[in-house]
C-alpha cells in the first residue's frame, strides 16, 4: 500500500450526530455553529455534505482548529 493510500485511509468522516462518540469537544451545538458559519470561519474544508447529511473530516477539522489557533497567537503577539 502506498503512503498516499495509507494517509487517505486514516481520514475518517464522522456524521455530526456521532461526533461526541469520538470526541468530547466541541459539543454538537458548537459543531453546528461552526457548520452554519463555515463560509466565514475557515472551517468549510472540514465539512462534507452528502445530500442532507453533514460529515466531519476529522483530520481536516483539527487542522482548521490548529490554523485558527496559530492565527490568534500571531495576532496577540503582534
Amino acid at each position: 500500500m502506498s503512503s498516499q493510500n495509507q494517509k487517505e485511509s486514516k481520514n475518517s468522516l464522522i456524521p455530526v450526530t456521532k461526533w461526541n462518540d469520538h470526541h468530547p469537544w466541541p459539543p454538537i451545538g458548537g459543531l453546528r455553529h461552526l457548520i452554519f458559519f463555515s463560509e466565514t470561519n475557515d472551517f468549510k474544508s472540514a465539512f462534507k455534505r452528502v445530500g442532507r447529511r453533514v460529515l466531519v473530516d476529522e483530520a481536516e477539522f483539527f487542522r482548521c482548529v490548529e490554523a485558527r489557533n496559530n492565527e490568534v497567537a500571531s495576532i496577540s503577539t503582534a
